[in-house]
């Protein structure tokens, strides 16, 4: 069982940036592809970027060019880099972990993942 716990958020003004942080425990990310998701109040779920476990391939959703995620499978942890940050950014981020046998491979449904994080707040303000 691994334990993801994101941290980072807060809240920053519209054009600012943030770097979440997601901690794994309980075992090794390093077969896992990384994910993460947000869901803004009143919204489904979203997908904003995943790595695979190589960290050879990444895939993002609409952030593409704002965001960066990365990885260091020694340290058991995944990030992501989000710069000019809008308003429509605001929500809760979470962090996921699916396991996979391919070193390239992403996924972008919610419903792939195994494992969640509880959640990280991020406010940007107009």
């Amino acid at each position: 069982q691994v334990l993801l716990v994101e941290s980072g958020g807060g809240l920053v003004q519209a054009g600012g940036s943030l770097r979440l942080s997601c901690t794994a425990s309980g075992g090794t990310i390093s077969r896992y592809c990384m994910g993460w998701f947000r869901q803004a109040p009143g919204k489904e779920r979203e997908f904003v970027a995943a790595i695979s476990w190589s960290g050879g391939s990444r895939d993002y959703g609409s952030v593409k060019g704002r965001f960066t995620i990365s990885r260091d499978n020694a340290k058991n942890t995944v990030s992501l880099v989000m710069n000019s940050l809008k308003p429509e950014d605001t929500a809760v981020y979470y962090c996921a972990a699916k396991t996979t046998y391919y070193a390239g491979q992403t996924f972008r449904k919610e419903d792939e993942y195994e494992y969640w994080g509880q959640g990280t707040q991020v406010t940007v303000s107009s």
